[in-house]
């Protein structure tokens, strides 16, 4: 076989000293590109992932001609079995579905001449599948003839798995919002609902307790589950209705008890912290609880061990605890029917819903969801006539959406439309209401009408008033935030 001294020495002319020292010269620059090639070769043999080139033929078609190896970690496979293959081994190995694309970006970045940068999963031969980094560029000769292609192959199957994991959470967490104003059951668009859902998003990112805040009504039950739902957690869900246990059954209802512990305990029996084990346990009414269970659940909370009643051996319960109140508990703990170290370990995330009458801008959305509840999904809100709108609006809402929903239901069940049987007021500038009404015929959707009867009676009212925002609220029934919503709203 011939070397390259043998094709030089033909070549050259046979003029002795001349030739031998252009032959030394030769010899040593050869001896140098090998060693060059043999400190290359150790370098990306040490690379993470699978340095490579390929030739690359007039189709844009590679093969392998150098493989480092990091074949063996990335694809179980030699360098040499792959370059004994004598074919485009990556096409082989690569995804059936991400063929094109790594096809499209290869082609696309030779003709601009340009690195490449392709994402791709190969399949192995165990039938296992690895997410492929793979990066690199043309090679060109002096007529800009592409040749070659370099680059290196790079293991990204963790990644991308952290990836998908990301993904999935956040379609977890997000899949409940179907729409753009519900969360889970909760309904609302208001500023204040908003940071109630990014309040519960916080919350089921971690395991911390959480105390939901507000008046009865508001749907602070409603929260308390969907942190539990979006939270992951397999365990289960526990509801205690704390106001609802009598002060003497309080403690064996959380503990559970053993056989013999009182008269009537003919069997042992788990309480409230051992249903809860590895899920949720949600404390409604958690103001209801005396100072002496206080003390022991704060215990349980601390280190989630308790002991039931009549027994003697410590239980362990590893569950979450959100709890709700419609009390001041901070007063409470001033007048001394709190704990402070019960209050503190309550209070790490507080979560406060806001009562309707400062999101009433909620008050279609919640109706239209009643309706579909009682009538079908396909329930008409026109419905609902423009008069009691008007008069949802004015009125105060101490029971908040529970009341809205017992109005609804009743006016759905009985079909007429007196205020007073739902202890609703008329506004006072209701003598305008018709007058309104005939204002707002041009206009076709039931919002339309809404608007267009609201904006007559703020503005009725308004000039009635000599347009004092104040002494405008309180003749409308409004708290002041609430006016200066719709006064921004109607551009008055």
């Amino acid at each position: 076989m011939e070397t390259m001294n043998d094709q030089i020495n033909v070549e050259q002319p046979t003029d002795g000293a001349g030739l031998h020292e252009e032959s030394i010269i030769l010899s040593t620059s050869k001896q140098d590109l090998l060693a060059s090639q043999r400190q290359l070769t150790r370098l990306f043999n040490n690379l993470p992932g699978m340095a490579y080139r390929c030739t690359i033929d007039e189709n844009f078609q590679s093969m392998l001609e150098f493989v480092s190896r990091g074949s063996i970690d990335l694809l179980g496979v030699t360098p040499e079995a792959l370059i004994g293959k004598r074919t485009n081994v990556m096409e082989i190995m690569a995804h059936p579905d991400d063929l094109a694309s790594m096809r499209k970006e290869q082609e696309d970045a030779i003709i601009s001449n340009r690195p490449y940068k392709m994402l791709y999963r190969v399949l192995l031969e165990d039938e296992s599948c690895k997410w492929i980094w793979d990066q690199g560029e043309c090679v060109y000769d002096n007529d800009g003839t592409p040749v070659y292609l370099e680059g290196i192959m790079i293991d990204i199957s963790a990644q991308k798995m952290r990836e998908f994991e990301l993904l999935q959470e956040n379609h977890r967490l997000q899949g409940s919002m179907d729409d753009r104003f519900r969360f889970g059951n909760i309904i609302g668009k208001s500023d204040g609902m908003r940071d109630v859902f990014k309040l519960i998003l916080k919350a089921s990112k971690s395991n911390a307790n959480v105390i939901i805040l507000g008046e009865t009504g508001t749907g602070k039950d409603l929260v308390a589950q969907t942190i539990h739902e979006q939270s992951g957690v397999k365990g289960p869900y526990v509801p205690v209705n704390c106001g609802a246990i009598p002060p003497n059954l309080m403690e064996s209802e959380f503990f559970g008890y053993k056989k013999g512990a009182f008269s009537g305990a003919v069997a042992n029996r788990k309480g409230y912290l051992a249903a809860a084990d590895g899920g949720t346990l949600f404390l409604d009414e958690v103001g209801e609880i005396d100072l002496a269970l206080q003390v022991k659940l704060l215990r349980a909370l601390e280190s989630k061990f308790y002991t039931p009643v009549g027994g003697s051996e410590s239980q362990h319960s590893q569950f979450r605890l959100v709890a709700a109140t419609n009390r001041d508990l901070s007063q409470m703990v001033k007048d001394g029917t709190m704990r402070s170290d019960f209050f503190f370990r309550l209070h790490v995330l507080p979560i406060r819903v806001p009562p309707l009458r400062d999101r009433l801008e909620d008050l279609p959305l919640l109706v239209a969801e009643f309706l579909s509840r009682y009538l079908g999904k396909n329930a008409d809100v026109s419905t609902i006539p423009a008069k009691l709108y008007a008069a949802f609006d004015a009125h105060d809402w101490p029971g908040n959406v529970r009341e809205l929903q017992n109005v609804l239901e009743r006016y759905l069940t009985f079909g007429e439309v007196v205020l007073s049987d739902f202890g609703i007021q008329a506004p006072k500038g209701s003598m305008d209401i018709e007058e309104a009404l005939e204002a707002a015929e041009d206009y076709s959707t039931l919002s339309e009408v809404l608007e267009a009867v609201e904006r007559h009676l703020m503005l009725k009212a308004l000039e009635k008033n000599h347009w004092r925002k104040g002494q405008t609220a309180k003749y409308l029934g409004l708290n002041m935030r609430t006016m200066q919503r719709k006064l921004k709203k109607y551009s008055m």
